[in-house]
């Protein structure tokens, strides 16, 4: 089977194309033919060796793919031949609270990936497609949409008429857009163009604020709140970012930590005022079954960027390299 590996902490120049013998499922395992898969900042993090020690010389990247079972190994009870399927970000959290042990078992770093036209894994770690979305839909699902799903329908769910603030128009954002419009909250969001504020308002957000043209973005925040601050912060831009996050937030509010695109260092005394400041590292298999449900009864569609073919996967890295896209970058394997 064809696979693309990270040979070397080089970026971009080391994500190469290779062959490996074709896996074989052992008891309570499914074999998937990958059909499509789609790339997060992560998978760049991976590439440049940013992202934590203990990743294997070779691995196979990326976390997010969606595919169809052709082969189980004996036992497999879930799942039948040509059931269409997503492979679970996390190798070992099913459901409850994640532990420490559970922090090294994600897909495309410490384990291989699925940018493999094969994938073998255990039958307890695969979620049904829903029904309406194709391949290349549902390849954005496993971390971009869990994570938005699990930091706005946590431990204290977003309600009707709550205010959620969005940075960016990267995946996660975009799906936080999605999902918190579905749940009925107010929306604001920001961007550096004018042109991806158009597209995040056909999205469902209600006001936008273009953070180049206006740098204090958090006062614009507190003025269309009047004051208040939004109840849930969709913080992605890391520790340049979060300061301001935090100065929007509402008085028991909740800031949902996600992502590292920017680097600095935050004053934690705002925080006192009865805001949370929230790690979020994607969801269970559980989550994902939940955010199924949510996507079918609303039947949520991705915001697609931009597609690339399995021959063309290193094109797909450069695009979300240059941080042009908005939405999801998606690779669809040949067929």
């Amino acid at each position: 089977m064809r696979v693309f590996q990270i040979n070397g902490s080089r970026g971009i120049a080391g994500v190469e194309p290779t062959e490996r013998p074709d896996p074989v499922p052992k008891r309570g395992q499914i074999l998937i033919r990958m059909h499509a898969a789609s790339l997060n900042f992560r998978d760049l993090l991976v590439a440049r060796g940013h992202y934590g020690v203990g990743i294997p010389e070779g691995v196979i990247p990326l976390s997010d793919g969606a595919g169809e079972v052709i082969a189980i190994g004996a036992d497999v009870r879930r799942f039948a031949i040509g059931d269409r399927v997503c492979p679970t970000f996390s190798s070992s959290w099913i459901g409850g609270d994640m532990s420490a042990a559970d922090l090294p078992m994600a897909l495309g770093a410490h384990l291989d990936g699925v940018l493999s036209e094969l994938v073998v894994c255990d039958e307890d770690f695969a979620v049904p497609i829903p029904n309406y979305l194709s391949y290349e839909q549902a390849a954005c699902l496993p971390c971009a949409a869990l994570t938005a799903w699990t930091a706005l329908f946590g431990p204290r769910p977003v309600r009707p008429g709550e205010t959620v603030l969005t940075i960016g128009s990267g995946g996660v954002s975009c799906f936080a857009i999605q999902f918190a419009r579905a749940a009925g909250a107010r929306i604001i969001s920001t961007s550096s163009s004018d042109v991806k504020l158009e597209l995040v308002r056909r999205l469902g957000a209600h006001e936008t604020i273009n953070y180049a043209s206006t740098p204090e973005w958090e006062q614009e925040v507190l003025r269309l709140t009047q004051g208040r601050g939004a109840d849930h912060v969709v913080e992605v831009g890391g520790g340049g970012t979060l300061p301001k996050s935090i100065a929007s937030c509402a008085v028991s509010g909740q800031i949902h930590m996600i992502g590292v695109l920017t680097s600095g260092e935050i004053n934690p005394l705002p925080l006192i005022r009865w805001r949370t400041l929230r790690g979020i590292l994607v969801g269970s298999r559980t989550h994902f079954e939940a955010m199924n449900r949510t996507l079918e009864q609303h039947r949520i569609e991705p915001l697609i960027d931009s597609v690339f073919a399995f021959s063309d996967s290193v094109e797909a890295y450069r695009r979300i390299e240059s941080g042009r896209h908005s939405g999801k970058v998606v690779i669809a394997f040949e067929r």
